[in-house]
């Protein structure tokens, strides 16, 4: 790890690409030194490139966060510097109906989104209550608002993350620990191609939202202290919508968004 100065760090995870290299621009244009993770380490070295340009320090770490090993790889880089800020990013989704889809596909989802996250969490979390100061960030989804037919599972770890966003929060409000949780709607990432979605409504729509807009609100909300943002007019009013729609209606308006073939004119 480079030697760095007295720049507060934050560690984002999925942050080759995405919301989550959106975060990591973020972090680098308010004078952050940052290390970036995700698994594959061509596009780790692509992103630090491309940040390291705008003059933040800058650390990439390239390992399989869906596994025990991923997970104290990462915080064994670290070294014991402290964390400053944890953003929660690396995720995954699958579509299609369940009975379909690749039960291997789906465990290693949970893995990932749901329980990587959580080691990863504990072990950073007990540093940050320790100093009585830091910042937790949990990407969950505008997904979390509704059931998510043909996304399953992928809709499930975005509840979890939400919640489990929340819960926290209350247990240290009388710390100087902010946790907050991020709920995007559609955005324009590869996230709908990784999902085998491009064919639906939702992956094939050119309304998308801009990963750039995303992660300024994110950073606005976290630095503000917010226990949630859900980016956009417009998804905050479907996400309003959707709290307070009985189950059975919420999920066929998701499947309008999320079946296959859905995004075909």
């Amino acid at each position: 790890m480079p030697q760095y100065g007295t720049r507060p760090l934050p560690v984002v995870t999925g942050g080759s690409n995405g919301i989550g290299y959106s975060l990591a621009q973020q972090f680098a244009s308010n004078g952050y030194d940052i290390l970036i993770a995700a698994e594959d380490a061509h596009h780790l070295e692509q992103a630090a490139a491309c940040l390291a340009a705008g003059g933040a320090k800058l650390e990439t770490h390239a390992g399989d966060l869906a596994t025990e090993e991923g997970v104290n790889s990462l915080y064994g880089a670290l070294r014991g510097r402290p964390v400053d800020v944890l953003c929660v990013n690396a995720g995954v989704g699958l579509g299609n109906a369940f009975v379909e889809t690749d039960l291997q596909r789906e465990l290693r989802m949970v893995d990932l989104n749901v329980r990587g996250a959580v080691q990863l969490i504990k072990l950073v979390l007990k540093g940050m209550v320790a100093r009585n100061e830091g910042k937790l960030l949990f990407t969950s989804s505008i997904a979390a608002t509704m059931p998510d037919p043909f996304g399953a599972v992928y809709g499930g770890t975005k509840v979890f993350l939400r919640w489990f966003g929340e819960a926290p929060r209350n247990e240290l409000k009388d710390t100087d620990v902010a946790v907050m949780v991020l709920m995007p709607g559609v955005t324009d990432t590869g996230f709908f191609h990784r999902a085998d979605m491009d064919d639906t409504r939702a992956g094939a729509t050119q309304s998308k939202d801009d990963p750039d807009v995303v992660a300024k609100a994110a950073y606005e909300a976290l630095m503000a202290d917010t226990h949630k943002v859900v980016p956009t007019l417009r998804n905050k009013v479907m996400a309003g919508v959707a709290d307070v729609t009985p189950a059975p209606l919420a999920a066929q308006i998701h499947r309008g968004l999320s079946e296959p073939g859905s995004g075909k004119t």
